[in-house]
């Protein structure tokens, strides 16, 4: 890295603390196993030691807590400072880029990288204020310096959100070159942004936010915007900030957020006009989420222009033309322009469409406006450093397009960072005359080209499937996927895959193996969110918006040219690739960031989770890099300088070359011709053990000599290496005994091991007792704690088998004692209701796992939760059972909420004061449920009279408890049917429909085209 030549300079610090922390870089672990990394990685997080190096690369560790270590009298200790001089730290790793791009007058970019959580843009923020306290400062420079660090809570409001895994991810990759003059002056900066989660503003997952702005609005805002803006100061009213459940959460302050983002605005030089704009733009986007489509007489979406008004006003569009453009789509026929109606759920496709594509726009916006104001005037030449703040490799329980991009992105990133490692590693050999070793790593080449050879790969194929006439689906771009891609050892489909490989892949899903491992892809959305289409009527009308803002970014859209955008892959691979270039002219720096644990808990290292990041990170990959051949090298000047007291003729002073006297220190240490090669400037030591030793000696030896003058120093030192000899004469005749001890030992055990069969002898008695021991010591530190636990029972030796077997069974004797005795008898009760759902569900459903370990209780409603006037009516029946449900009415399929009763003789729906429908459980000739994760139950009534009601379709979030009851209740066990696909149902008396089920990247229930009910788990 551009830390290559200086970086070797100084290791006192990583030698010295290494007996305390563990070793404070990995290049001089003594072994390179995963295991040690591991081990030294854990060692040095326990004593909140959060930063190690391998080389000049920085492994950052998230603590999930403040850590007193980055304040000003840090930063003042870490300027200009040799790299290893001091404990590891993120601010060593600036300041040396920093010096570095000083001295070399060249380009140098730090890659921060690792997973949603692991403190990428907390990296990022110290590394901009290390900077800005370092450098030197002018009031022109301070004005750059506000804007670079002012510029990020901007990105973040717009760009950061609350995920499942980070109250602030960051949904777009940043890169940040900050630039300086000759002086070292940071003189200007620019931004490159890559792939902003659009799709976020529209829907967010259960637990996850939209972007953080519109709740700092929101919260924040002060009453008159709000009025003007006409907005309320409650989340809850807006369908685009609900969706997650979580509008306001403890770890984020929205209202203190909303301070710094206006004072951040005025500082990168965004007037009170267009801050105005890009308000009205943050809350026309919350308005559009709320206008909602009714059915016209005809059956076509009619807006209702109540809920459109504050839209209409805060983007200066035309009523009549919004409406128009959000019902209807405009075809062009030869010189005609003809609308065609769209469906309600197409007309919610379009808002949605136009909503994510002002944002989106209006965030490009926000990124060129930050450039204009850190941009520097003066054509000088300047150098730059550029920080690389990009989405580590994603691997969720559904996997979609986005994460295809983000990951199809760190396979582009590790590639390079092995060719730049890799290049740099060769060059310094070659530099030195030192012999390179070719060091075995896997080449990721053949991942990215199924990605993104042209023609080929998976993205030109997504592409033709986009542009193609015809019906094209998300299903027949897998279909031509496997045809393309049939034999590639890194592709593989349910149509492809073998019998137990099928087992784990949908019909619907294609799996890549990265080089961080498997990931399955579900193909639904993908051509969707490729084409990010925005229907030109749509445009037109944004083109003649009185926002200023908006008007602007899409006139930059190209009206005029009638050919289709880019796609967004394509746009993202040509994106990516200029990066590539970028980032292979200058000299590379990494910071490779680890969660601890998933919980974000302080001073929690979850191992499983750690190693997996290791893996995919490719930190033992780097780490191999850097120990081809040799582990550490340093300057013979800087070598001789530290090490000459221990040897006579280079103490205290070397006359000769600096090369010579090396050799002659290193000989009378004793040095093996292996251990060691001899370069142009540098000493090159093969193992980490090698230069322990050495540093071990200088250490004792720095003791003796502290008080001392040269010609005593040199007095003893004679004196010592005489003492020394007979000193190692005397250890050498111990270590002899010692070993013949030893050798008596070892024969008396290899004789006890190979009669080990046979009865009891002098020869083998004492390795049968140590035998006994170990096992019984081992097996009392492992016995299984729980009944069920039937395989972790340790396996004993063959003197012991009998023995073992006895200790088992009175281990689960007592255990099962223990166990019956704590059984409650409504325990007892629940567990025989919990068999019969085993009985039923068991191995079909594949929510049924996770419905396990859920406690059945009596009832979900309580009576007084239930209408007097519906108890008075049902006074005869005893209610043995309630829950709430959502109806699905049979015409039109309109959910409804509704009470669900079961009494001794039928089920009862329940609206309010009304029963809607009594159901006589020898009527019941049928329930219906799907295989998959949905709620979904089907009622198959009997149905004679045309004027009877026909089959009853719910959804019920206690579906496992609320059957298992009917069935005892009713005695209906055998009626209870799971059925795969799709459920017929009998809306009335020879009227057929049906309920459809699949899966896809988010739970949602829908009238289909076709006129079924669709349920996507």
């Amino acid at each position: 890295g551009g830390g290559g030549t200086e970086g070797f300079l100084d290791m006192e610090g990583a030698l010295t603390a290494r007996d305390r922390v563990g070793i404070q870089d990995f290049v001089l672990l003594d072994e390179t196993t995963e295991a040690a990394f591991l081990s030294n990685l854990k060692k040095r997080f326990s004593k909140d030691l959060i930063y190690t190096y391998i080389g000049t690369l920085l492994v950052s560790v998230n603590p999930y807590k403040e850590l007193d270590i980055y304040s000003q009298k840090q930063m003042d200790l870490y300027m200009g400072v040799n790299f290893f001089e001091l404990p590891p730290h993120i601010y060593a790793l600036a300041d040396n880029a920093y010096h570095t791009m000083l001295t070399e007058f060249n380009n140098h970019f730090i890659l921060i990288s690792g997973e949603s959580g692991a403190g990428k843009t907390e990296a990022s923020k110290k590394i901009l204020q290390y900077y800005a306290v370092s450098c030197p400062s002018t009031t022109l420079l301070n004005t750059v310096r506000d804007k670079m660090l002012m510029s990020n809570p901007v990105l973040e409001a717009f760009g950061n959100a609350k995920t499942l895994k980070n109250d602030n991810s960051s949904r777009f990759g940043k890169y940040m070159d900050i630039q300086f003059d000759s002086q070292g002056d940071a003189v200007g900066g620019h931004v490159l942004n890559y792939l902003l989660e659009k799709s976020r503003v529209v829907h967010q997952n259960h637990g996850e936010r939209n972007f953080h702005i519109f709740y700092q609005l929101v919260e924040g805002g002060e009453d008159d915007l709000l009025h003007q803006l006409g907005l309320e100061r409650d989340c809850q009213h807006y369908n685009y900030l609900t969706q997650g459940e979580c509008a306001i959460v403890s770890s984020i302050n929205d209202k203190n957020d909303w301070k710094t983002v206006k004072n951040a605005l005025q500082v990168i030089d965004i007037d009170e006009i267009n801050t105005n704009h890009l308000f009205g733009i943050v809350a026309s986007v919350l308005h559009l989420g709320n206008i909602q489509f009714a059915a016209d007489s005809k059956g076509q979406p009619k807006e209702k222009l109540a809920q459109c008004y504050f839209s209409l006003q805060l983007l200066g569009v035309d009523a009549h033309s919004l409406q128009e453009g959000l019902t209807y789509r405009k075809i062009e026929a030869k010189k005609d322009q003809v609308l065609s109606p769209f469906t309600i759920d197409h007309a919610i496709y379009a808002r949605d469409a136009l909503a994510k594509a002002i944002y989106g726009h209006t965030f490009t916006w926000l990124v060129n406006r930050i450039n204009e104001s850190m941009e520097n005037k003066d054509s000088s030449r300047k150098t730059v450093i550029g920080l690389l703040d990009i989405y580590g490799f994603e691997v969720f329980y559904v996997n979609s397009f986005e994460q295809f991009c983000i990951n199809y992105c760190n396979e582009k990133l590790q590639q390079l960072f092995i060719q730049l490692t890799l290049k740099a590693e060769q060059e310094e050999y070659e530099a030195e005359d030192i012999e390179w070793e070719p060091v075995q790593f896997f080449n990721n080449k053949i991942i990215c080209d199924l990605v993104e050879e042209k023609h080929r790969g998976i993205i030109s194929i997504l592409d033709e499937e986009c542009l193609r006439p015809g019906d094209a689906t998300d299903l027949t771009f897998l279909e031509r996927l496997e045809d393309k891609m049939g034999n590639h050892p890194h592709f593989v489909t349910h149509k492809l895959a073998d019998k137990m490989t099928r087992k784990t892949l949908e019909r619907g899903d294609f799996r890549l193996l990265h080089y961080a491992g498997e990931v399955t892809y579900c193909v639904v959305g993908f051509l969707d969110k490729n084409n990010d289409l925005l229907y030109r009527n749509i445009k037109d009308l944004m083109c003649q918006s009185k926002n200023a803002i908006v008007k602007e970014c899409f006139f930059t859209m190209d009206l005029d040219s009638r050919r289709r955008p880019e796609t967004v892959a394509t746009q993202f691979k040509s994106s990516l690739l200029k990066l590539t270039e970028i980032l292979m002219a200058k000299e590379a720096w990494y910071i490779r960031c680890l969660k601890s644990n998933e919980s974000k808990q302080s001073g929690h290292f979850d191992e499983a989770l750690i190693r997996h990041q290791v893996k995919y990170l490719g930190l033992m990959e780097h780490l191999r890099v850097r120990r081809a051949g040799f582990a550490y090298r340093r300057k013979y000047e800087v070598f001789l300088k530290r090490y000459k007291p221990l040897c006579p003729a280079t103490w205290p002073h070397w006359r000769g070359l600096p090369a010579d006297g090396v050799e002659v220190l290193v000989q009378h240490l004793g040095y093996l011709p292996n251990e060691y090669k001899m370069g142009r400037t540098k000493i090159f030591i093969r193992h980490p053990r090698t230069l322990y030793a050495t540093e071990d000696a200088y250490e004792r030896c720095k003791h003796e000599l502290g008080n001392y003058s040269p010609s005593i120093i040199f007095f003893f030192t004679s004196s010592a290496t005489k003492i020394e000899t007979c000193w190692r004469g005397v250890q050498a005749r111990k270590e002899r005994e010692r070993r013949a001890w030893a050798v008596k030992v070892i024969k008396q055990f290899i004789k006890g091991y190979m009669t080990r069969g046979q009865a009891k002898t002098t020869d083998n008695s004492e390795y049968l007792a140590f035998v006994r021991q170990n096992y019984l010591n081992r097996l009392k530190e492992n016995l299984p704690k729980t009944v069920l636990d039937k395989t972790t029972w340790l396996s004993p030796p063959p003197v012991l088998v009998e023995t073992s077997e006895i200790l088992r069974k009175l281990h689960y004797r007592l255990m099962v004692r223990k166990y019956v005795r704590g059984i409650t008898p409504q325990k007892k009760a629940e567990f025989q209701l919990k068999l019969i759902t085993s009985s039923i569900f068991k191995g079909k459903k594949d929510s049924y796992p996770q419905s396990v370990a859920q406690p059945f209780i009596d009832t979900r409603i309580s009576e007084q939760d239930i209408n007097m006037r519906v108890l008075q009516m049902i006074r005869n029946e005893h209610i043995k059972y309630s829950v709430p449900i959502i109806k699905y009415h049979r015409n039109g399929f309109k959910p409804s909420p509704r009470q669900l009763i079961l009494t001794q003789t039928a089920a009862y729906v329940i609206e309010e004061v009304k029963i809607k429908q009594r159901v006589l459980y020898t009527s019941l000739k049928g329930i219906s449920v799907s295989n998959l994760t949905d709620n979904m139950i089907v009622f198959h009534i009997t149905c004679e009279d045309p004027k009877q009601k026909g089959d009853l379709v719910m959804q019920c979030d206690h579906l496992f408890e609320f059957l298992t009851k009917l069935s005892v209740i009713a005695n209906k066990q055998n009626v209870i049917k799971v059925v795969q696909g799709s459920i017929k149902i009998e809306i009335q008396a020879g009227k057929e429909s049906a309920v459809d089920f699949s899966t896809g990247p988010e739970p949602m229930v829908y009238k289909a085209k076709n006129g079924h009910l669709m349920v996507v788990s």
